[in-house]
């Protein structure tokens, strides 16, 4: 069975940190590019960064800018996003996905084929 599974969320103070992990079984990451997608309440899927499978080419959005940093650990098949001086308004479920089309440093596109289930983040004091 194909999966992605995330963990590492949680509770933390704005200007805290948070490191995500996303690890796949059934399938191996090298071959696709990987990204981070969040969802907060009544707000829409927004894409925060992705990586792509050869080059390690990324992209950001712009809120997340100088604070996330998504890596890859093929060896462990495992993506990370490392989630610096966070804000309340980062609060989100946060979605780990798989074999993105386009993941280019100025955006991603494309149908993306596998979903993992999300890890709740919420930045409160």
């Amino acid at each position: 069975q194909l999966q992605l599974v995330e963990s590492g969320g949680g509770l933390v103070q704005p200007g805290g940190s948070l490191r995500l992990s996303c690890t796949a079984s059934g399938f191996t990451l090298d071959y696709y590019a990987i990204g981070w997608f969040r969802q907060a309440p009544g707000k829409e899927r927004e894409g925060v960064s992705c990586i792509s499978s050869s080059d390690g080419i990324t992209y950001y959005a712009d809120s997340v800018k100088g604070r996330f940093t998504i890596s890859r650990d093929n060896a462990k098949n495992t993506v990370y996003l490392q989630m610096n001086s966070l804000k309340p308004e980062d609060t989100a479920v946060y979605y780990c996905a798989a074999d993105i089309p386009v993941c280019v440093p100025t955006g991603w596109g494309g149908l993306i084929s596998y979903w993992g289930q999300g890890t709740q983040v919420t930045v409160s004091s």
